[in-house]
């Protein structure tokens, strides 16, 4: 079992930044493909980056590709997503989530990963 909190959301302007981050318990962290997604009011939730166990192999969902940086540190058993050039279409709820099986890349399919976080909101204003 993993668990999984998210934190660092908040309320920032458009063209500003935030880092999230993802605190994991459990000694399989290490081994365990990482992924964040995001689901915006009134739509469903949707892939935004995923990083592979070892961080060698990171993908984005185009839409943040270049304004979003994925990152983890295994040391730590942390995650984190750093976020730059904000835009108010990135307004959402956050979610970190654990993929147990080994792939060639991150999966961008949420019936793929295991564990997920509660949650840290993102308002983003224009």
């Amino acid at each position: 079992q993993v668990q999984l909190v998210e934190s660092g959301g908040g309320l920032v302007q458009a063209g500003g930044s935030l880092r999230l981050s993802c605190a994991a318990s459990g000694r399989t962290f290490s081994t365990y493909a990482m992924g964040w997604f995001r689901q915006a009011p009134g739509k469903e939730r949707e892939f935004a980056a995923g990083i592979s166990w070892n961080g060698g192999n990171t993908h984005y969902t185009d839409s943040v590709k270049g304004r979003f940086t994925i990152s983890r540190d295994n040391a730590k058993n942390t995650v984190d997503l750093q976020m730059n050039s904000l835009k108010p279409e990135d307004t959402a709820v956050y979610y970190c989530a654990a993929d147990r099986i080994f792939r060639g890349r991150p999966s961008i399919t949420e019936v793929d990963y295991d564990f997920w976080g509660q949650g840290t909101q993102v308002t983003v204003s224009s």
